[in-house]
């Protein structure tokens, strides 16, 4: 199993779309975020984890599910880097391989000691946007394609049940 940590404040500073989002409504921007990432744990398979800094949402520790995405947001004095290395070390096991998405230079060192690999801000970026191409391709060749009928019908047969259908005679 392929487990994807997503340092989420980070990743939102380094996506324009995210970013300039986040300078009007910083909510909206964790939440398309999630919805990404949601759209990458449904193609990829990888179960995705996003952890956000409490710096930027007072309160205690929470956690929930959005769009079967786990998210996370750290205790008040625990960083969201804290929070990633340890659950990299909670969740490494044989049979599982931790990906950790962060352009802080100093977590991907951090997480690359621990067997963790890392995809930059700007990779995970690029990956979204090919995976959004090739689920918008394959909506569109679906939609394209006229279901198959479930009994085989001649094209005479078939244009006068078409003509029934739509009331004519």
């Amino acid at each position: 199993m392929d487990i994807l940590l997503v340092d989420g404040y980070n990743i939102i500073g380094a996506w324009p779309e995210l970013n300039e989002l986040k300078q009007k409504d910083l909510a909206a921007a964790r939440d398309r975020l999630v919805e990404l990432m949601a759209e990458y744990q449904g193609y990829t398979g990888y179960r995705v984890i996003v952890v956000f800094d409490a710096y930027y949402v007072q309160g205690i520790a929470r956690k929930y599910q959005n769009y079967k995405v786990e998210v996370l947001f750290t205790r008040e004095n625990e960083t969201a880097d804290e929070r990633i290395e340890r659950l990299a070390i909670e969740l490494s096991n044989i049979k599982t391989q931790i990906h950790v998405a962060t352009s802080d230079f100093t977590e991907q060192w951090a997480i690359f000691g621990q067997g963790a690999l890392r995809k930059s801000a700007r990779e995970l970026l690029t990956e979204v946007k090919v995976i959004e191409k090739k689920i918008e391709r394959k909506v569109r060749s679906s939609s394209t394609q006229r279901p198959a009928s479930k009994i085989q019908l001649s094209e005479e047969v078939a244009e006068i049940f078409e003509k029934w259908r739509r009331g004519e005679q």
